[in-house]
């Protein structure tokens, strides 16, 4: 079992930056791609980005967020710049087998609690 949490969500005004965190533990997480999704109220969980644990490869839906993560703490982060009120949502981190990247929330195994981002106009 890998357990997911994450922190660093809050309220913050349009045009901000905030710096989101997913502290990794558990079972070796060493071979495990990581990555965001949103869900936002009434809508599907969507991605946001994806990084493979070695950090060779990543994926981003949205050049205003950054993925990356740090080894040595176990702990994945998402930079996000320029927010916007429609980037309002619960951000969840998850974990999946393997070394490939995806987007679909359908092929990941694990995920955190999530942690609430409000971006007010």
């Amino acid at each position: 079992q890998v357990q997911l949490v994450e922190s660093g969500g809050g309220l913050v005004q349009a045009g901000g930056s905030l710096r989101l965190s997913c502290a990794a533990s558990g079972r070796t997480v060493r071979s495990y791609v990581m990555a965001w999704f949103r869900q936002a109220p009434g809508r599907e969980r969507e991605f946001v980005a994806a990084i493979t644990w070695s950090g060779s490869s990543k994926a981003h839906a949205d050049s205003r967020f950054t993925i990356s993560k740090c080894n040595a703490k176990n702990t994945l982060y998402l930079q996000m710049n320029s927010l916007r009120p429609e980037d309002t949502a619960v951000y969840y981190c998850a974990a999946r087998d393997g070394a490939v990247l995806a987007g679909d929330a359908a092929g990941y195994n694990y995920w955190g609690q999530g942690t609430q981002v409000t971006v007010s106009s």
